[in-house]
């Protein structure tokens, strides 16, 4: 305020709350927290509640400041948010390495702001509006840079979001090390090109699955330093495969296609009756533009394959994903579960420029995950779809379940840290990310096959 810029008098002082805070981290008695921010203590607790979808009645008592001194101060500091059994601990904890600390209010879910100062209210506001607020200027900007209407769209379905809920139809359970210890496993080819990424992650979930993973180039298998016939399993991986130069993964599928040779041997791959295969993200749309997914021999220009976003733009978010009933062995024992994933793409928008195929695979039920709202619902409404596919589609599989092609990225999911947010049940209760399932499914179903 004025002249007077925030400093750091005491540099032990920081380093002792940090210290503290680490400690009580540890015991797991921390709920939130967030550092003393631009636009001072206020916007601080405003921004808590925003994130955390809730109201805040508080209560704080300060004699030798004005409420503007105090709550738009930027000097170093921090909120938390506890448990009230541990609120006495936490508070003595930090006064006795000298570090003032005190108790201002609670949180509530009754979603209001309330803000009293010396006994006077400051601020009695529905924290929706002020969110509202607060997002103002980002909405005109991206209104600016993304489809309008996908950004309208986007502000009336978040104003009230309940937040993602979850339900997990199986019992997670890591693989037993007597099958990651085997010396005989079914063996994977984690299959990469120029501009690939996420080919580490795709190797560690085939590999905490009990696969023998091996990592392969395009180079590899046009030069024949390797052959897909020594393979049960295939996996086509994310990225942006020729910098997406002549739209996501053309570039990729044109080094196969225009290859009598690869072709011949890809093809023998997919007919192989002991074969799976997994396309994610990029790779997804690679199996489309290969023709091996919903099936094979759909004219080229029938083909379903998946193009750019109805936002107009690259979509990077932590979504919801419904796994529906589906001939997919990867997906087995997994059917109504609605779980957290990542989702990246400028181009996953599902289309079928003949409808009948449409019908037909639906029909079939090729189309086995969804985008789901916050109630897990399947949805087209952005953001929950991301990228605006026709009944929420987010990949495709062949009718006899062996090829499975996804936008979303479940190896970005498959261990529990992983996730961008999971309810605080799912993380005592599970012992393994339920996105592992899927890779174990495939190498059960090598084993029985």
């Amino acid at each position: 305020i004025g002249s007077e810029a925030p400093d750091l008098e005491d540099p032990s002082a920081l380093k002792n709350a940090f210290a503290v805070l680490q400690d009580f981290i540890d015991k797991g008695i921390i709920l939130s927290g967030h550092d003393r921010s631009d636009g001072g203590f206020i916007t601080t607790l405003l921004e808590m509640a925003f994130a955390g979808n809730c109201g805040l009645d508080l209560n704080i008592s300060a004699k030798d400041a004005s409420s503007i001194e105090y709550l738009f101060s930027e000097e170093a500091g921090l909120v938390i948010e506890c448990s009230p059994k541990d609120t006495e601990h936490i508070i003595s904890g930090f006064t006795k390495h000298g570090i003032n600390a005190q108790a201002i209010g609670r949180s509530s879910a009754d979603k209001n702001i309330r803000i009293r100062f010396n006994s006077k209210d400051e601020l009695n506001e529905d924290m929706r509006l002020l969110r509202a607020a607060w997002e103002e200027t980002s909405y005109h900007l991206e209104k600016l840079q993304a489809n309008p209407a996908c950004v309208e769209e986007e502000k009336k379905n978040i104003y009230d979001r309940p937040g993602q809920t979850f339900k997990v139809s199986f019992k997670p359970e890591p693989t037993p090390d007597i099958l990651l210890n085997k010396d005989a496993k079914p063996s994977v080819a984690v299959i990469r090109e120029e501009g690939s990424n996420g080919d580490r992650e795709m190797v560690s979930a085939f590999h905490q699955a009990g696969f023998d993973v091996w990592d392969i180039t395009m180079s590899d298998l046009l030069n024949e330093r390797v052959s897909l016939d020594r393979f049960r399993g295939a996996a086509f991986v994310g990225g942006f495969s020729y910098a997406d130069v002549m739209d996501s993964a053309k570039g990729w599928a044109g080094t196969i296609k225009f290859n009598s040779r690869l072709v011949e041997k890809f093809n023998a791959f997919y007919n192989r009756p002991d074969t799976f295969s997994l396309g994610v993200c990029n790779g997804c749309q690679l199996m489309a533009l290969l023709g091996w997914v919903p099936w094979k021999n759909i004219q080229d220009a029938k083909q379903p394959r998946f193009i750019h976003n109805k936002s107009g733009r690259f979509e990077s978010r932590f979504s919801s994903l419904r796994i529906l009933q589906s001939p997919s062995v990867m997906l087995r024992g997994m059917e109504e579960s609605v779980l957290g994933v990542w989702i990246a793409h400028g181009e996953g928008f599902a289309h079928f420029p003949d409808n009948k195929i449409l019908v037909n695979l639906l029909e079939k039920k090729l189309a086995p995950v969804r985008y789901a709202d916050d109630l897990g619902n399947i949805t087209e409404a952005y953001p929950f779809n991301p990228n605006g596919s026709p009944q929420g589609i987010a990949g495709l599989c062949s009718p006899d379940g062996r090829h499975l092609a996804m936008m979303p990225h479940p190896e970005r999911a498959f261990l529990k840290w992983q996730w961008a947010w999971m309810p605080e049940n799912m993380k005592r209760e599970l012992a393994a990310s339920p996105w592992l399932r899927m890779f174990q499914n495939a190498r059960q179903w090598c084993e029985n096959n």
